[in-house]
């Protein structure tokens, strides 16, 4: 078995009777026109089969140079789709500006992060994909297409799930650099927390809970707190509460030199690197030796929802690494799973357990019925095509507008079929 037909976390064999990696948006469009059926591939961080284009092509766009461009009066900035976050990040901030937010990992591919639904956290950030402006599109037979906002189908495209082309190059909002102060508590009880929940996810820019439902304590409280102003006031550290909620602060001087994590406790230091939570040099997450899961509910019932999974505590504990809990602000992208609705976001880092991983979420999403929960695309989730449409309202406008932008199913594969988003050209 090859790596090179493999996802990233191991989970997943392509499928795919071939995998280009084209270095040239001109070689995309050829591509795309030679094959009947064809998936964009980003950097392999999904973790279902929602990139896999079983017996036609799969087009990797690691190769295309990031080619990026900043108009400083359109305050925006223009890069090629498979461009990991991390490197357009540590451009950004080079040249003084910044994104309003990241994921967790600088490592996924800017194209497919927004394609299915990635965000990062804050009460008033939206998910990753409000920020694009424009798209570049390579439709069915070779031709590339811009989309901006000028068309409400960008509503449809910046959540796109790859069934309307590959998206070469996006042109996302960016704003002036600032800096981020992040303050870890550890093992602040889970009750304490529930009991301030708003007040808790509101108390900084970007909010994180890391622990396990089974424990009761909550292991991290990340605070990852925007500080506007550069001088020499933020130089030194300010002063914390040693305790918090009930959680102790630490920061990565404790942690042994070389580890993942993107700590730093306490230092204001550039956006690009304290939003996300590691680094772009070393292994993100369980390295990869995991599977991951993520459900966004209303946020009005987010305490409700996070009860209702410790009750299930001592049964997904021994699969679980993490889970973590942050919140996404109401956006209006046809399938975003934040659409027209502040969600709660939880995501589940599980231990490679698959058989009994798949069991579960199916008890888990039982459980959270009552919430009206939404995937996040590019992981795990076992919702009918039923479930879909009842949660994601603007469902039929989406599946019209695929058979306007692809009529010959070229973009379409099992994982949209079965989910009814994109049918199969007969």
């Amino acid at each position: 078995m090859s790596v090179a037909s493999m996802n990233w976390a191991g989970n997943l064999t392509y499928r795919a009777a071939s995998i280009h990696h084209p270095t040239s948006v001109a070689e995309v469009q050829e591509l795309v026109a030679h094959h009947p059926r064809v998936k964009a591939l980003g950097t392999r961080h999904s973790f279902n089969t929602i990139a896999d284009s079983p017996g036609g092509a799969l087009i990797s766009l690691s190769e295309l140079p990031p080619d990026i461009a900043v108009d400083a009066d359109a305050m925006t900035v223009s890069v090629t789709g498979g461009t990991r976050y991390g490197v357009l990040a540590a451009q950004l901030q080079s040249r003084g500006y910044a994104l309003h937010n990241t994921g967790s990992l600088p490592h996924i591919s800017v194209a497919g992060a927004t394609a299915t639904g990635t965000h990062g956290s804050g009460d008033r950030n939206g998910i990753l994909s409000t920020a694009v402006s424009a798209v570049d599109l390579v439709t069915s037979d070779g031709s590339l297409l811009t989309v901006d906002r000028a068309t409400p189908d960008l509503k449809a495209l910046a959540v796109g799930l790859g069934a309307f082309g590959v998206i070469t190059r996006l042109v996302l909002d960016i704003q002036p650099t600032y800096l981020v102060r992040q303050d870890v508590y550890r093992n602040a009880p889970w009750d304490t927390v529930l009991e301030a929940f708003d007040e808790v996810m509101a108390s900084a820019y970007s909010v994180s809970l890391l622990g396990d439902f089974g424990s009761p304590v909550i292991s991290q409280l990340w605070q990852k707190a925007r500080v506007e102003s550069v001088g020499e006031a933020h130089d030194q550290p300010e002063p914390v509460p040693e305790s918090l909620h009930g959680g102790t602060w630490y920061d990565d001087a404790e942690e042994p030199p070389g580890h993942s994590l993107n700590v730093r406790g306490g230092v204001p230091g550039p956006w690009s690197e304290r939003l996300p939570h590691f680094r772009l040099d070393a292994p993100p997450s369980a390295g990869g030796d995991e599977l991951q899961t993520e459900y966004f509910v209303d946020r009005r019932h987010a305490v409700d929802a996070i009860r209702t999974l410790r009750s299930l505590g001592d049964r997904i504990s021994p699969h679980l690494h993490a889970t973590e809990i942050r919140t996404a602000a109401a956006d209006d992208l046809w399938l975003s799973p934040a659409y027209e609705r502040d969600c709660l976001c939880i995501g589940f880092t599980w231990r490679k357990h698959p058989t009994e991983v798949m069991a579960l979420l199916a008890d888990i999403e039982a459980a959270l019925a009552p919430y009206e929960p939404r995937p996040h695309w590019g992981k795990l989730f076992v919702f009918t095509a039923e479930d879909l449409a009842r949660r994601f309202p603007r469902l039929p406008d989406f599946v019209d507008l695929t058979r306007t932008y692809d009529p010959t199913g070229t973009f379409s594969n099992p994982f949209l079929e079965r989910s009814a988003i994109h049918p199969r050209s007969s």
